[in-house]
């Protein structure tokens, strides 16, 4: 690429040219940000282990509205200092994340000064541009016959990241709070831009020829998860698909580009002058035929796509990352009689009222382990997770529920809501209470009711929280309990079809 001092053009014609550089061109990057976060290393590490091969992109895309975007671009430099122009950046670049460098070392080059522009040429720029200037405007009347008026630019109305203002154009001596028809403007203004265009001063010294690595960070671009799990009409076993969904809203396209995905939450710093869009197991597992590698980094988990993407701006793009065939999930019910009080913060609790309440809804949920020995053991990423049942009688899915899930690393437990019960429902009063203020002491006895409906045998999870205190003991139950944590216990019943299930406790509360 020759420097501005070499091809004797002017701004203009120097970004018209550039502007037909084929895309073949574009290729690696290098990022070093947020050195005050260790989430920096993640950063770099992505950056220096790309390994690009020809002239391919490189993206790694985080789940937070950002990317790390990586090009290869051509520098032909004399001695001294050049003008150079590069032509293609997204609408969302973060200008002070941009690195030039050679990847090589051997040439040691300053960037004395840098400039970004995302003004891309649009009616409202143009506009803007012309304020002051009388134009012609087309107008079409209702038998399709065409003729101009003439007005001047009082205000464009243009108001980049604001509320939109209306334009102000007189015509006849009158003003107009709107255009009068389609603008008719002159020919391209000398410092017009058609694409985001980075400019930079480079100091060298002695003349180079070389492609350098060119690296950034950019807003408008996302990726999620989501999984389709599909049960059959009777069994606990489940068949999961993966998708990984990516959007891009950076104002650029990618041909062709090498994919990776970041999970985890990585500690950004969001600039308060930030533009308002800124703002808002290989064995046991099928990963889509190899399409997909995973490992950890740092301390999040990196993705990589197998096969190259071409991102179009403003397009959402599926790509199926994992497959699993029988894993093991059994529905479970959980009846959390007093579920919506929660967990009491403020110490000991003596009023007598507290937790009389009832909810009757019993949930269904589906609990597994992200195990190898369960066709699975792959860090998930966090995504909305939907459950199907198979109906035998038409061959067809029925969608049953969904539910969200976190971040979830190998080898844990994955319990997900998927709705709540239609026919087994529960019950829960108290039965008695004992306790004053003035009393160092206080008993409440419960009794909890579970109606089975169904025409087989369920198992439910009767989860009770005693809120009042840490000290407490269970002084007489009806069924054993599991103790879960320091407030809270488990009885699990099985209740026969059509049938119902009572289950009573005592349990006093030493306040000294």
């Amino acid at each position: 690429m020759q420097t501005a001092a070499e091809d004797g053009r002017g701004p203009k014609e120097r970004v018209l040219r550039l502007r037909n550089w084929p895309l073949v061109r574009e290729s690696y990057i290098t990022l070093i940000q947020l050195m005050k976060f260790r989430a920096c290393f993640a950063f770099v590490g992505a950056l220096a282990t790309s390994g690009l091969a020809g002239a391919q992109p490189a993206l790694t895309i985080y789940n937070q509205d950002f990317a790390v975007v990586r090009e290869r671009v051509p520098l032909d430099l004399k001695a001294g200092e050049n003008s150079v122009t590069f032509v293609g950046a997204t609408a969302m670049l973060e200008p002070d994340s941009v690195v030039l460098r050679d990847a090589t070392g051997r040439v040691q080059l300053r960037v004395l000064e840098q400039s970004y522009r995302a003004d891309v040429m649009s009616q409202g720029v143009l506009l803007a541009i012309n304020e002051g200037k009388e134009i012609d405007f087309l107008v079409r009347d209702r038998d399709g016959k065409e003729y101009t008026v003439r007005g001047k630019i009082i205000r464009s109305g243009y108001n980049p990241g604001g509320e939109h203002v209306a334009p102000i154009i007189e015509v006849d001596g009158k003003l107009r709070f709107s255009l009068p028809g389609e603008p008719l403007f002159p020919t391209l203004a000398g410092d017009g831009i058609l694409k985001p265009t980075l400019t930079w001063k480079i100091g060298v010294a002695e003349p180079a020829k070389f492609n350098s690595e060119l690296g950034y960070i950019t807003g408008g671009m996302s990726w999620r998860a989501a999984y389709n799990l599909v049960a059959p009409e009777k069994g606990d076993t489940l068949d999961i698909v993966g998708w990984v969904t990516v959007v891009n809203n950076s104002g650029k396209v990618f041909e062709n580009a090498t994919v990776k995905l970041m999970a985890g939450d990585v500690a950004r710093i969001v600039s308060k002058r930030a533009r308002p869009e800124m703002m808002r197991a290989a064995m046991a597992m099928d990963m889509a035929g190899g399409g997909v590698t995973e490992k950890a980094f740092d301390e999040f988990h990196l993705y990589s796509l197998a096969r190259p993407l071409t991102l179009r701006d403003r397009e959402t793009k599926q790509v199926e990352f994992m497959r699993a065939s029988g894993v093991k999930a059994p529905v479970i019910y959980v009846y959390d009689g007093a579920a919506m009080y929660g967990a009491y913060g403020g110490g000991q609790n003596r009023d007598p009222s507290y937790g009389t309440q009832s909810n009757s809804k019993v949930w269904v949920m589906r609990e597994f382990r992200n195990t190898v020995e369960n066709k699975l053991g792959l860090a998930l990423p966090k995504g909305r997770m939907r459950f199907y049942r198979h109906d035998n009688a038409d061959q067809s899915l029925e969608f049953t529920g969904e539910s969200e899930l976190d971040h979830t690393a190998k080898n844990e437990l994955i319990r997900v809501k998927t709705g709540d019960a239609f026919d087994v429902v529960g019950e829960r009063i108290r039965t008695d209470f004992q306790g004053q203020n003035r009393q160092d002491y206080a008993e409440e006895a419960f009794e909890i009711k579970v109606r089975n409906r169904k025409t087989e045998p369920v198992t439910v999870r009767v989860v009770e929280h005693l809120y009042r205190w840490t000290n407490w003991r269970i002084m007489q139950q009806s069924d054993e309990w599991i103790k879960k944590d320091a407030q809270t216990v488990e009885f699990h019943v099985t209740v026969p079809p059509d049938s119902e299930k009572v289950v009573t406790y005592r349990v006093r509360y030493d306040w000294k």
